[in-house]
């Protein structure tokens, strides 16, 4: 750990997440001097429990993989899923920076990512996903951490900020107990409110009585700091839920699992709702209908998914159970087995076409499903929010009526996401480290142009 003293830098980073180490590396790169002061003590924040998967529309990997995809695709993509909302403007510049933030990381970072091309989750026409081969957040954290390291960039875990240094309406540096940070520019890259239940229940009060499995330390600061230095607010009622978190394991059941084919029914054996809606518009309903549901699907399913090193751990912990019949399945783990059995076989004839599904759902894959059979017990949680301080195309936090707060940048759930105006729906996979990297990468650059008078 390092101790916090009274010192000068250039770009005070607040937040030793993706954003804030992404930040700080562009920061550096372009040449002005970086600190990164972290409340927690261990870096990574939501990043480290993602799946570390960024979305890059038009990249080079998708080239050699024969994958036609342009920044105006995943625009019409994205907006598709959360329609219009308080941070438009944001939702076509991060488009347009994803295959450039992809091919960064990988190709002049060296981060270990590669194009997933195996399917293409929740809000994606073509495969453009980047992520881990591990498909684990931490990897790419990790990868960050030995950046920073490798260029000298200090990072002060255990070093909570108590508030913003402002002089004349600019942010001048920050305050961390009796020490003052002085820095020509300071970033929030704290992550949002999902760790906060009273901030949770004043903006999104639909989720508000769900778990939380987020990060510890997304307790809202950086929306009270932006408050109080008159910072808009955007997008406020959004967030990303996770419909299905395996119970007791605590370990994400992939999406994988449902996208291909698999489906959610409740303790009495019923599907409940359109499975379509994905891991964050479908966590509602699933809290809807209980503490607890169910995942169903089959062997071909669970052979894809374990190729995903969470999965396969959660599967090794026994979180999976298996049977020939949706009958003798239910009654391992509690669930109606006749009910279930007739549920199986209703979905099966949507799948292949016999029927109309009576859920609406068009997207069966592998479906219908055959022998053997596995089932995971899941509850819905909490993630993180997807509102914050409005920022502008430098990620410069505004205020009302557009001018920007000197000084002041955000990135990450600290600032407004691209995920809609309200509710779970408007998540697409990627949305929130898209968000965290790519404004933090812009955010450092900024920093840097504004520091050395290029802007």
């Amino acid at each position: 750990m390092t101790e916090a003293v009274d010192f000068a830098t250039d770009l005070l980073v607040i937040g030793a997440g993706g954003c804030g180490l992404a930040a700080a590396i562009a920061a550096h790169d372009a040449g002005i001097e970086v600190a990164v002061v972290e409340k927690l003590d261990r870096p990574g924040g939501n990043s480290a429990l993602s799946t570390g998967s960024i979305p890059g529309a038009g990249s080079k990997y998708q080239r050699a993989a024969g994958i036609e995809d342009s920044p105006e695709r995943m625009i019409a993509d994205l907006l598709a899923v959360s329609g219009h909302h308080d941070a438009d403007p944001l939702t076509r510049l991060l488009a347009e920076q994803s295959a450039p933030l992809a091919e960064w990381l990988i190709d002049e970072l060296g981060a270990r990512m590669e194009l997933i091309t195996a399917y293409k989750h929740v809000g994606h026409s073509v495969p453009r996903l980047h992520a881990p081969r591990s498909r684990r957040g931490q990897d790419l954290v990790d990868d960050l951490l030995r950046f920073v390291e490798d260029r000298g960039i200090s990072v002060a875990v255990g070093n909570p900020v108590a508030e913003l240094i402002v002089e004349d309406g600019a942010v001048v540096g920050a305050r961390i107990e009796d020490d003052r940070i002085a820095a020509r520019k300071v970033l929030l890259a704290t992550n949002g409110f999902a760790g906060n239940r009273d901030l949770v229940a004043r903006w999104c009060p639909e989720i508000a009585d769900a778990e939380y499995f987020g990060a510890l330390g997304s307790t809202g600061e950086a929306v009270l700091w932006g408050e109080q230095v008159g910072a808009a607010l955007g997008n406020m009622g959004a967030y990303q839920g996770y419909a299905a978190v395996a119970y007791p394991h605590g370990s994400l059941l992939s999406w994988t699992t449902i996208e291909k084919g698999g489906v959610l029914v409740g303790a009495n054996g019923r599907r409940f709702g359109n499975e379509d809606a994905g891991y964050s518009g479908f966590a509602p309903v699933v809290m809807g209908q209980g503490a607890f549901a169910y995942a169903v699907y089959d062997t071909r399913i669970h052979q894809i998914a374990a190729e995903e090193e969470e999965y396969a751990e959660m599967a090794e912990m026994g979180a999976v159970k298996w049977a020939d019949t949706p009958a003798e399945l239910g009654p391992l783990l509690g669930v109606d087995g006749v009910a279930l059995a007739e549920t199986v076989a209703t979905y099966n004839a949507a799948a292949r076409g016999e029927t109309a599904d009576p859920f609406g759902r068009t997207h069966f894959n592998l479906a219908p499903l055959t022998p053997p059979f596995a089932i995971v017990k899941v509850k819905p949680g909490l993630f993180h929010t997807q509102g914050g301080l409005l920022v502008d195309q430098h990620a410069r936090v505004t205020r009302a009526d557009g001018s920007v707060v000197s000084n002041l940048f955000a990135g990450g759930g600290a600032a407004v996401g691209i995920s809609g105006q309200t509710g779970a729906g408007g998540y697409a996979s990627g949305n929130g480290l898209l968000t965290a990297l790519g404004l933090g990468r812009i955010a450092g650059l900024r920093a840097a142009a504004e520091v050395k008078g290029e802007a």
